[in-house]
Formats: structure tokens, C-alpha cells, sequence
């Protein structure tokens, strides 16, 4: 399972490391690197179809989700089916 957000859809990306020795010349030894989404695995009670679902989320999806409310935005998302 590829690390994803399941209401976002956020996946790591490749981003460029900086050096301050940028600033003094022109070289950059430092190269890319990989930046990971902030996933976290929650259980989460959803009371409307009286069921734990458990999803793998970023800490941003889970802002999302206290924000429009478990049940929207996991139905959104099409981890429920009801």
C-alpha cells in the first residue's frame, strides 16, 4: 500500500535539500530528497452507521475531518458506502 492519504490524497514528493553554502558560491552538493506526507493510522468512530472505520490519514485530512464532520468526509472520500 503506497503511502497516501486516504481523504486527501497527499503522497510524499521530491524536493531539493538546500545548503546555506548556497549563498557563498554557486555549487549545491546537497541533492534531492524525499519530503513524507505527516500519515498518521486512526481509528475513528463514525456514530451515523454505528462503526469504527480505521484510516490512514495526514494530519491535515484529520483537520479536515473535525472541521465538515467524520461521516461527510469519509462517504466524500469513498472509504463508506452507505
Amino acid at each position: 500500500m503506497a503511502r497516501t492519504c486516504s481523504i486527501t490524497g497527499k503522497r510524499s514528493r521530491v524536493g531539493g535539500g538546500y545548503s546555506n553554502r548556497v549563498r557563498a558560491t554557486k555549487f549545491n552538493p546537497t541533492g534531492a530528497r524525499r519530503r513524507y506526507v505527516n500519515l498518521q493510522k486512526k481509528t475513528i468512530f463514525v456514530p451515523e452507521i454505528g462503526k469504527k472505520v480505521t484510516v490512514r490519514v495526514s494530519a491535515k485530512g484529520l483537520k479536515t475531518m473535525k472541521k465538515r464532520g467524520a461521516y461527510i468526509t469519509l462517504k466524500k472520500a469513498g472509504i463508506i458506502t452507505a
